[in-house]
């Protein structure tokens, strides 16, 4: 059970993030245990991390903020492993360099710093840049597969499904009945009106006449 002034210290931690949110980082406490806390860091731009959504849970101990939480990320990300607690200096990984003024906000900004160095640590991985701009690509669909995620945190639920929804492409409309294109103008292929019969029969007689006149005159 947590003490007093641990939970007295994250219900104002959570009031200041409510407050004056940090960037690129969204972290509640859980609505049955004030000790768990769940976080979503986005990925910076100009980073092989950029349009990532990474989610994933701190533990505090009864004894905040006087004794550091354990650290783990649950979306693939190809830096850090998964479910397994990450080492840095602000985790319970390092008790003697845990200093108590750090917060939630702190520790945070600076597993998203942490993420983008390429040092190894317990917990960390090595992949390519091309795996990690894959798993951001993929990260919020993955998230979204996560009952708590998706009650804890329903506007990034809204963004996935915004952003499915414009992905899908649009159907052409076809008029059930299209109308011939009409022929305009004076077109070469058009058919030529026919010759009138009496003037071909009058043409003929007049020759007769014409060639009949030179016997007359014998």
């Amino acid at each position: 059970m947590a003490e007093k002034a641990c939970v007295k210290r994250l219900q104002k931690e959570y009031r200041a993030l409510c407050k004056e949110p940090v960037s690129h980082v969204t972290a509640r406490p859980s609505p049955n245990d004030i000790l768990e806390w769940h976080y979503v860091l986005e990925g910076s731009e100009g980073t092989p991390f950029a349009g990532g959504y990474y989610y994933g849970k701190i533990n505090f101990p009864p004894e905040y903020p006087f004794k550091p939480p354990g650290i783990r990320m649950t979306t693939p990300n190809g830096r850090f492993m998964t479910q397994k607690k990450i080492c840095l200096s602000m985790s319970d990984f390092h008790p003697e360099s845990w200093n108590p003024m750090w917060s939630v906000s702190s520790i945070l900004t600076g597993l998203l710093s942490f993420m983008i160095d390429n040092s190894p640590t317990t917990g960390s991985v090595k992949t390519t840049v091309a795996e990690k701009e894959r798993l951001a690509n993929s990260s919020l669909a993955f998230n979204c597969k996560n009952p708590t995620f998706k009650k804890i945190f329903p506007e990034y639920v809204q963004k996935y499904e915004e952003q499915h929804l414009s992905n899908q492409p649009v159907p052409e409309q076809v008029s059930p009945n299209p109308r011939p294109l009409e022929k305009t103008g004076n077109s070469k292929n058009h058919v030529k009106q026919s010759f009138p019969t009496w003037v071909l029969l009058l043409l003929v007689s007049i020759c007769g006449v014409v060639m009949a006149l030179p016997l007359l005159q014998l």
